[in-house]
């Protein structure tokens, strides 16, 4: 690998969420590759990091769990802010607002700057789903669902591999088939845009429904940093304040065999919302 291909890229916010480190769905080596490149002045870690639901069913952290949380700790240490908002997968945590852990800092929801003065408002977006916020039983069912079919997902891309074919995601195009989930996405991004404007901000930054776009909707930002489950994707902004919708895993949907630390095969920013299905209601 060339030293070209590892160019470090300094960006001034960078946002992630649903990583779901304690799920076997977690993809830890593609964000571990990610964190390498990117160094950011601020990270905001915008919910559902830890997949505590998950961990309560059935321990598991492998290695690669413990090495994101090293990487992380040790970026804090050599001074980048780095703000963590709960999700609903790692709700324990929203009892510790303003809390420091080796230096990340704890918080329900902030207001972000960017640097060309416009003001975001940051949260992680599971108050604003019904399924979660008023049948907590119905959203664990659709938990138990997508585990089905990310278990499916993992089989399937492993014979995939085998065979020397591109990476593609069972769940991700079971997803799209759902009218339901279509119509779900709809509504959550009309009820956080209008949240937005109640907090008379520019736009929102939000995760959960791990769907990533970056769409003008009715004159406010609607920001979604999607996930590392599937898309594999994140938000940057840039030193001038534009924001940009990294996808990270879609080269690995046209290179199989591609080594860590590669330079990223596409990015794009998209300028119009897209409504496909969520991830799941609760996320």
């Amino acid at each position: 690998m060339d030293n070209h291909s590892a160019e470090t890229r300094h960006v001034r916010t960078l946002f992630i969420s649903d990583i779901h480190l304690g799920s076997k769905a977690a993809k830890t080596d593609f964000l571990l590759d990610f964190l390498r490149i990117y160094e950011a002045e601020t990270i905001v870690l915008v919910g559902d990091i830890v997949d505590g639901w998950r961990l309560k069913r059935s321990w598991y952290w492998p290695q690669g769990c413990n090495d994101v949380v090293q990487k992380l700790l040790r970026k804090a240490r050599k001074g980048t802010r780095i703000v963590y908002i709960p999700g609903n997968h790692d709700e324990f945590l929203r009892d510790f607002p303003g809390t420091h852990f080796g230096g990340i800092e704890v918080k329900d929801r902030i207001i972000h700057e960017a640097a060309d003065g416009k003001r975001y408002l940051i949260l992680h977006g599971d108050e604003f789903d019904v399924v979660v916020r008023n049948a907590r039983l119905l959203a664990y069912l659709g938990d138990w669902a997508y585990d089905m079919a990310i278990a499916i997902n993992v089989g399937l891309s492993a014979i995939r591999r085998k065979l020397g074919m591109p990476y593609w995601s069972f769940s991700a195009w079971a997803k799209l088939q759902v009218k339901h989930a279509v119509n779900f996405i709809g509504e959550f991004q009309r009820v956080v845009v209008e949240e937005a404007r109640r907090a008379d901000v520019d736009g929102v930054i939000c995760g959960h429904i791990h769907h990533a776009v970056i769409a003008e909707m009715d004159g406010i930002s609607y920001i979604n940093t999607g996930d590392w489950v599937e898309s594999c994707t994140a938000v940057v902004e840039h030193f001038d304040g534009s924001l940009e919708l990294i996808e990270w895993g879609e080269r690995y949907q046209t290179q199989p065999e591609v080594k860590m630390l590669a330079r990223p095969t596409v990015i794009r920013t998209p300028q119009e919302p897209v409504i496909v299905a969520a991830e799941r209601s609760m996320a």
